[in-house]
């Protein structure tokens, strides 16, 4: 009996509801650390610090490059690990260092130059990233060694997707709420960030610990160093095209995160209304949870993504028809007006919220179906080497994302200022409504035509 199968009868059929709790709530924290920067850290370098817009996506990128080397390289050190101490260390270090790193983002807003900023929140994005990626490699990588079956693997990653929904409503919806809760300015971000650190680290270390005795499939290793290992990876077809796909999906999604603050602020002028965005969109997502979990059973993986995603597409386009007008149709309680205007935004995020976090899932869930068609091929799979390049690549495209929008902005005019909002043109506008309709949209495209590639034989 080869390791795999014999690592597979030691399984139960179903992981346990708690394991999958237990494994899930660690991606609130993560995600809290992977979209709050990627939607602030922007705003903060050229509302706070006047860093110029193409600079800020410079910063955001540059850190993220030597992730394409860091997260393979951390997911081969697990799995050269996991035999000897397992992959708790690696989920202690790296939520640790992540919190740290998180906070210090946000610790100083007084620097002698916007040049100098830069540097600065370059170098501690650099070391904040790396912890993070101790973290989450290792993180992917339990949840292709959790179970042997498909449909228990997506089980997992619905679990997961709810507390991402939390992150995002969190990271996202809460952070510019509390930032003006404190008082705005340096004050407002140095308190979002402990505040936001904190939860990074509670909900980290808790799967951290939660998952110590959880026994796991273990497949064995792929003898040979990294470069060998990455051959193996190279010849599992269907990986690499998931990996291609979600690449270029998550490059237009980055773009479009990077400014929804600014279309709040400059195009919608309704600042007040994006933690209602987020959650309407959080709530749809957590409701959508178990249509994500039936329809890859009635009719694939494949076809549940393709549909998901294609329609996020056809809504993210309607985007370029945003606008701050409308007829006022109700009135919150503070005398806060509504319009239709506003309650076409909602009605989009609902909606979005429904599909994106069904091809996000579905990603990550056929992520590990190749892995484990890799086990099934070969008897052994390097579950880390995989992760890491899954999760390199993704990093990647999050951080091409704000370089994306920073070049856009800084094309169509866009002004960054020093301590608050400046005044921007209608050709900044313009620019900003692009890279949350047209720019994604276009990109979801590509990664559909790319993805009608994907197969996945039977073992």
């Amino acid at each position: 009996m080869n390791a795999s199968l014999a690592a597979k009868s030691t399984l139960p059929d179903e992981v346990p509801t708690g394991v999958v709790l237990r494994y899930g709530v660690g991606q609130l924290g993560a995600q809290v650390f992977r979209d709050t920067p990627a939607v602030l850290l922007p705003q903060f370098m050229t509302t706070m610090l006047g860093v110029p817009a193409w600079l800020a996506g410079l910063v955001v990128l540059l850190p993220k490059l030597w992730l394409i080397v860091c997260d393979p390289l951390v997911g081969a050190w697990s799995d050269r690990m996991k035999t000897a101490i397992g992959r708790t260390p690696f989920l202690i270090a790296g939520a640790v260092g992540t919190t740290l790193g998180f906070i210090a983002l946000f610790a100083f807003t007084e620097y002698p130059s916007p040049y100098i900023a830069a540097a600065a929140i370059c170098a501690l994005f650099f070391l904040a990233s790396t912890a993070f990626s101790v973290y989450s490699v290792p993180y992917l990588a339990i949840a292709a060694e959790l179970s042997s079956d498909p449909h228990q693997r997506n089980r997992i990653m619905v679990l997961r997707m709810f507390f991402a929904t939390i992150g995002v409503l969190v990271g996202v919806g809460l952070a510019q709420p509390v930032i003006e809760h404190f008082g705005g300015g340096a004050a407002g971000w140095h308190a979002m960030s402990w505040i936001f650190g904190g939860l990074c680290l509670v909900s980290m270390l808790t799967t951290a610990s939660g998952l110590r005795r959880v026994p796991l499939i273990n497949a064995g290793a792929v003898p040979g160093s990294l470069l060998d290992q990455l051959r193996t990876v190279a010849a599992n077809k269907p990986y690499l095209v998931l990996l291609a796909t979600t690449f270029v999906s998550n490059t237009g999604q980055a773009a479009s995160y990077t400014v929804i603050g600014f279309v709040f602020l400059y195009v919608v002028q309704a600042i007040w209304l994006i933690p209602i965005f987020i959650l309407c969109m959080s709530a749809t997502s957590l409701a959508s949870q178990p249509l994500w979990l039936w329809l890859p059973r009635r009719i694939g993986k494949p076809r549940a993504y393709v549909l998901a995603a294609a329609i996020w597409a056809a809504v993210t386009i309607t985007w370029l028809w945003v606008g701050k007008g409308g007829l006022d149709v109700a009135t919150l309680p503070g005398g806060q007006p509504v319009n239709t205007q506003h309650l076409l935004i909602l009605l989009r995020a609902m909606i979005i919220g429904a599909f994106n976090g069904g091809f996000i899932l579905l990603a990550l869930s056929m992520m590990t179906d190749t892995v484990d068609y890799q086990r099934r091929m070969q008897g052994v799979a390097n579950e880390g080497v995989f992760a890491g390049l899954f999760s390199a690549m993704e990093k990647l495209a999050f951080a091409l994302g704000p370089v994306i929008a920073g070049i856009v902005m800084s094309a169509f005019g866009f002004v960054s200022s020093t301590g608050g909002a400046a005044a921007q043109s209608e050709s900044a506008l313009t620019g900003i409504i692009l890279l949350y309709s047209v720019i994604p949209a276009s990109l979801q495209v590509i990664a559909l035509l790319i993805f009608s590639r994907y197969r996945l034989p039977d073992a």
